[in-house]
C-alpha cells in the first residue's frame, strides 16, 4: 500500500513530461442555417477531444488541433438538429455547413466520464437538464430540479438540515449529523461541495446539470455510494456576450440574473454572472404580525480564462453566495398520542398552560412562534483549473477552497409557548481539496481515467452551538408527578452550551479503464482506494436556570440537560471498484450491466451521546463505514430517429447502513447516528424523450423504488410508541424513510417559429407535471409521519430565442395542491409534530434579454 502514492504520482509526472511532435492542424467553416442566415454561437466540438469553440457573428469559426486525420466534428446549436461531420483529410477550402431547424431530438453531450461524448452512448445510467431547461423550468436549485428528474430526493427543513438522495440512498434522513459524509456527490465545475447545504443555494450561470445514478467512486475525487451531481457552469469566450434577465410574479417574487463574458487580451477571456432571488413569506405569524419563510438570496461567480496555447486552458473561478431569509418555519401538523401517562400528552399539556394552537390545520399557514427564525448562511471559495493536452490525452489539475458560515434560529417546539427559547447552532466550516487527475487514450483499444484527490475539512461551533429553555419547559419535560417540577425558575434560561471541533482527512487514488474487445462489447473495470480519518473534540457545559443545591432540583435539571464531554478519532482504509460490461447491439441499442462495491466512510456522532445511568454511551461516538453491493442492468436506446427511450433495474445492498436516531433527550440535539444491520433498494427506471415533429416534443420519466430495512434491531421508537417500557425496536422487514415507491414526471412543448419585436426564435407552450406516491417521513416507520402522494402541475407560455428578447409567462403548482414535503417530531417528542410546507399556487412573468 505504501507504495501506491508514488507510483501514481510519478505515473503522472511521466504523462505531462510525455510530449510528441505532431502537425498541426487547422479548419475553418461556416454555419448557417436553411435559410443561409449564418449561425451565432454554434458550439463546435471535436469528438473525443477536450477542443471546442464557437461560432462569431458572421457564422464562421477556426478550430486548431493537434489530432491526426481523420477524426470528427460535432456541431450543435440550440433549436437546430446536431450534425456531425468526418473530416478524412484536411478540407482545402472552408467548410460550408447548413443545420436544419429542430425536428428531430439535439444528441445530448456529456462530460461525467472526463471527456467529451454522447450521453447515450455512457453505460452509466444519467440524467440531463440543460441551463435553459432549468431555468425555463424554474428549478433555480436542487429542491425544485428534483421535480425534472424523479429518481432524486431532496429534504431540507433548513439548509443545514438538508438531505439529498438518488434512489432514497445518499444521507440519513432528519437532522443533520455533522459526523457523516453525503453519498451523493455535488460537483460544480469539478470542484467538490462537502457542505449539503450548497443544494439550497441559487444556481449561478449553469450550463448543464448532469445526475449520475449509483456509486461512483471511480471517475470523481470524492468516493459517492449512490450518485452524483455534476454541474458545470457556462466559461468565458473569446467573443464578447452578454444575456440578462428579469422576473417578477406574485407573493413579490423578484429575480435578476446578469452575465457577460468577453475577451480581455489575445490570451485572456472573463466572464462575471450575477444571481439574486427574492420573495415574501408564505406562513404568516399571527403573534408579531409578520410573514416568514420568505426568499433572501444572492450569489455571484467570476472567471478568468488564460490560454498560452491551444493545447492548455487555465481557468481561475471565484464564487460568493449568501442567503438572509427569514425562514425556514414549520406548522405543527398533527398530534400523535404516545405511550406516556396521560398528564404527559400534548393535548393536556398545553391545556394545563392555557395555550391553543393558532390553526389546526397546517394549510392555514399560520403559526404564533415566539423564537424568531433565522437561516442565515455564507458560501463561498475559489478554484484554480489546468487542463492540458498531453499525448492523447488531457493532464487536469482542479485546486479548490471553500467556506460555509451558518447562523440558525429555530424554534423547535413550533409553538408560542416559551419551552425552547433559543435553538442556534451556529458554525463555520472550511474545505481544501487537489485533484489531479489523467483522461485519454492508451492505445487504440484502451482508454481510461487515472487520478489521485485529497480533501481536507475543519468544521467549529462558532463560538458555540446553544439550546436553552423557557419557563415553559417544565411541563413539556415532566416526567414524574413530583410538585418539585413547578419550582419557579427552575428551568427558565437553562440550557446547554456546546463547543465542539471535527477535522477530517480523505484520500484516494481512483482509475477506470475502457477496453475495447471489439467495436462493439467494451469492458470497464474501475477500482478505488480510499483513506479516511476523523477526528472530533465535543465538550457540552449547561447554565442557568435556578441556582441551587437542592439535590432534587439538580437531579431535575439534569433529566433535562446535562455535561456532556468526549474526545475520539478513527481512521479507515479500503477498496472499492466496479465492473461494466457494455454490449452495442447496434447503432439504435446500447446495453450495459455493472457490479459495484463501494464504502461510505467511518462516521462519528457530533451531536451528543444518549445516555444510560447518566453516563454517555462511548461505543456510539464512531459509526462503522457503509459496504454497498450494487447490481444495475439497463438498455439506452434510439427506436426511432426521433426518440430516445432508456431502462435500467438495479438492487442495492447495504451492511452497516447510517441511520439516524431521533431521541426524547433534549441533550442529543441533532439526533445521533447508528447502524442498522442490513438495508435493501431495489428499483427499476425508465425515461424517454419524443419529438413528434419541429413543433412538439414530449419528455418522461419514471421510477419505482422499494426500500427497506432487511435488518435493523434496535432501531428508535415510532413517534407513537414514545413512553414504552422499552427504549428500541427491531423494524425489520420496515420500509426506509424518504422513499416513494412511485415517482414520474412528464412535459410537453408545443412551438411555432415567428418574429417577435424583429426577433427570430418560437412561440412556444409547455407544461411539465410531477408525481410521487406516499413515503415514511421518519427513520422508524410511524403511521402519524407519513406523506401524502401528491402531484403538481407547472406550465409556461411564451417567445423564446437565442438572440434578442425572451418573455414568458409562467406558473407553479397551478391546481394549488397542498401538500408536505417533510415531516418531523418536535424537540422532546410530547406527541406533536410539525411539516414542511410545499409552495402553493405561485405565478408571474420572465423577460430576458441576449445578445
Amino acid at each position: 500500500m505504501k507504495n501506491i502514492y508514488p507510483k501514481t504520482i510519478t505515473t503522472l509526472l511521466l504523462l505531462f513530461i510525455f510530449t510528441s511532435s505532431k502537425a498541426q492542424s487547422i479548419v475553418q467553416g461556416v454555419v448557417t442555417n436553411s435559410q443561409n442566415i449564418p449561425l451565432q454561437g454554434a458550439n463546435i466540438l471535436l469528438k473525443g477531444t477536450k477542443y471546442n469553440t464557437t461560432t462569431d457573428s458572421s457564422g464562421t469559426f477556426t478550430i486548431e488541433t493537434q489530432e491526426k486525420i481523420p477524426f470528427s466534428l460535432l456541431i450543435q446549436n440550440t433549436g437546430y438538429q446536431s450534425k456531425e461531420i468526418n473530416i478524412p483529410e484536411l478540407p482545402p477550402v472552408v467548410l460550408q455547413i447548413i443545420l436544419s431547424e429542430e425536428n428531430q431530438l439535439i444528441e445530448v453531450v456529456i462530460t461525467s466520464r472526463r471527456r467529451i461524448e454522447k450521453a447515450q452512448n455512457v453505460p452509466i445510467p444519467i440524467s440531463v437538464v440543460s441551463g435553459k431547461q432549468a431555468e425555463e423550468a424554474g428549478a433555480f436549485n436542487v429542491n425544485r430540479l428534483k421535480e425534472l428528474v424523479p429518481s432524486v430526493q431532496l429534504y431540507s427543513s433548513n439548509p443545514r438540515n438538508t438531505t439529498i438522495n438518488i434512489r432514497g440512498l445518499g444521507s440519513t434522513f432528519g437532522l443533520t449529523n455533522d459526523g457523516i459524509d453525503p453519498g451523493v456527490g455535488f460537483y460544480v465545475d469539478g470542484v467538490y461541495y462537502a457542505r449539503p447545504a450548497a443544494t439550497t443555494l441559487d444556481f449561478i450561470d449553469v450550463e448543464q446539470i448532469e445526475v449520475l445514478r449509483g456509486p461512483q467512486g471511480t471517475l470523481f475525487g470524492k468516493n459517492t455510494t449512490a450518485g452524483a451531481f455534476n454541474v458545470t457552469t457556462r466559461k468565458p469566450s473569446f467573443i464578447s456576450g452578454a444575456n440578462f434577465e428579469l422576473s417578477y410574479g406574485n407573493y413579490g417574487f423578484l429575480q435578476a440574473k446578469s452575465s457577460i463574458t468577453g475577451a480581455l487580451t489575445k490570451k485572456i477571456a472573463g466572464r462575471l454572472s450575477f444571481s439574486g432571488t427574492q420573495r415574501d413569506g408564505l406562513i404568516e405569524n399571527v403573534a408579531t404580525g409578520k410573514s416568514v419563510n420568505d426568499l433572501n438570496n444572492q450569489g455571484v461567480r467570476g472567471q478568468l480564462l488564460y490560454r498560452p496555447s491551444d493545447n492548455t486552458d487555465i481557468l481561475l473561478a471565484a464564487d460568493f453566495s449568501r442567503q438572509r431569509p427569514d425562514g425556514y418555519a414549520q406548522v405543527v401538523a398533527g398530534v400523535a398520542p404516545t405511550k406516556r401517562a396521560p398528564y404527559r400528552q400534548f393535548e393536556q399539556i398545553i391545556a394545563d398552560l392555557n395555550y391553543t394552537l393558532p390553526s389546526q390545520n397546517a394549510f392555514d399557514r399560520k403559526i404564533d412562534h415566539d423564537t424568531p427564525w433565522r437561516s442565515g448562511q455564507d458560501l463561498g471559495g475559489i478554484s484554480l483549473n489546468i487542463e492540458t493536452k498531453i499525448g492523447a490525452g488531457v493532464l487536469t489539475s482542479t485546486s479548490a477552497w471553500r467556506y460555509w458560515n451558518w447562523d440558525p434560529s429555530n424554534d423547535r417546539d413550533f409553538t408560542g409557548l416559551p419551552v425552547l427559547q433559543l435553538s442556534q447552532a451556529t458554525s463555520k466550516h472550511q474545505q481544501w481539496s487537489q485533484e489531479v487527475r489523467y483522461a485519454g487514450e492508451f492505445s487504440s483499444r484502451l482508454s481510461g481515467v487515472i487520478g489521485v484527490f485529497a480533501i481536507g475539512q475543519d468544521l467549529k461551533t462558532d463560538p458555540y452551538h446553544i439550546e436553552e429553555s423557557g419557563v415553559a419547559q417544565w411541563r413539556f419535560s415532566q416526567s414524574t408527578t413530583s410538585s418539585l417540577w413547578e419550582t419557579p425558575g427552575l428551568f427558565d434560561g437553562y440550557g446547554i452550551r456546546t463547543r465542539s471541533t471535527l477535522n477530517t482527512f480523505s484520500g484516494a487514488v481512483f482509475g477506470q479503464l475502457d477496453w475495447a474487445i471489439t467495436d462493439r462489447l467494451h469492458v470497464l473495470p474501475g477500482l478505488r482506494y480510499n483513506y479516511d480519518n476523523k477526528k472530533i473534540d465535543y465538550n457540552r457545559e449547561t447554565y442557568g436556570g435556578l441556582q441551587t443545591n437542592d439535590p432534587d432540583l439538580i437531579a431535575l435539571k439534569k433529566l433535562v440537560y446535562s455535561d456532556q464531554a468526549f474526545k475520539t478519532s478513527v481512521d479507515d482504509t479500503n477498496f472499492s471498484g466496479n465492473l461494466t460490461l457494455s454490449f452495442k447491439a447496434s447503432e439504435r441499442v446500447n446495453t450495459f450491466a455493472t457490479y459495484a462495491k463501494s464504502f461510505k466512510p467511518v462516521g462519528v456522532n457530533l451531536g451528543g451521546l444518549p445516555t444510560a445511568n447518566g453516563q454517555p454511551l462511548l461505543d456510539l461516538a464512531i459509526i462503522k463505514p457503509e459496504e454497498v453491493n450494487h447490481f444495475e442492468i439497463g438498455v439506452k436506446t434510439t427506436p426511432f430517429d426521433r426518440t430516445i427511450v432508456n431502462f435500467t433495474i438495479y438492487n442495492t445492498d447495504i451492511k452497516n447502513f447510517q441511520a439516524q436516531v431521533q431521541t426524547a433527550e433534549l441533550g442529543v440535539n441533532r439526533g445521533y447516528l447508528a447502524n442498522a444491520e442490513k438495508v435493501r433498494v431495489r428499483g427499476a427506471e425508465i425515461d424517454a424523450s419524443i419529438t413528434a415533429n419541429k413543433h412538439l416534443s414530449f419528455t418522461g420519466a419514471l421510477s419505482y423504488t422499494e426500500g427497506i430495512y432487511v435488518s435493523f434491531k434496535n432501531a428508535p421508537l415510532p413517534l407513537e410508541e414514545t413512553g414504552s417500557s422499552v427504549s428500541f425496536k427491531d423494524i425489520s422487514g420496515s420500509e426506509l424513510p424518504g422513499i416513494s415507491k412511485w415517482a414520474g414526471t412528464l412535459g410537453g412543448d408545443l412551438s411555432d417559429t415567428g418574429k417577435f419585436f424583429g426577433n427570430t426564435g418560437k412561440f412556444f407552450v409547455a407544461l411539465d407535471s410531477y408525481f410521487r406516491s406516499s413515503f415514511s417521513s421518519s427513520a422508524s416507520p410511524s403511521k402519524y409521519l407519513v406523506v401524502d402522494s401528491y402531484a403538481l402541475l407547472n406550465g409556461r407560455i411564451g417567445f423564446r430565442a437565442s438572440e434578442g428578447l425572451s418573455i414568458f409567462v409562467w406558473g407553479r403548482n397551478l391546481l394549488d395542491k397542498d401538500y408536505f414535503e417533510q415531516l418531523l417530531p418536535a424537540a422532546g417528542n410530547a406527541g406533536h409534530y410539525a411539516g414542511v410546507l410545499g409552495d402553493q399556487r405561485t405565478y408571474g412573468i420572465t423577460l430576458r434579454y441576449s445578445l
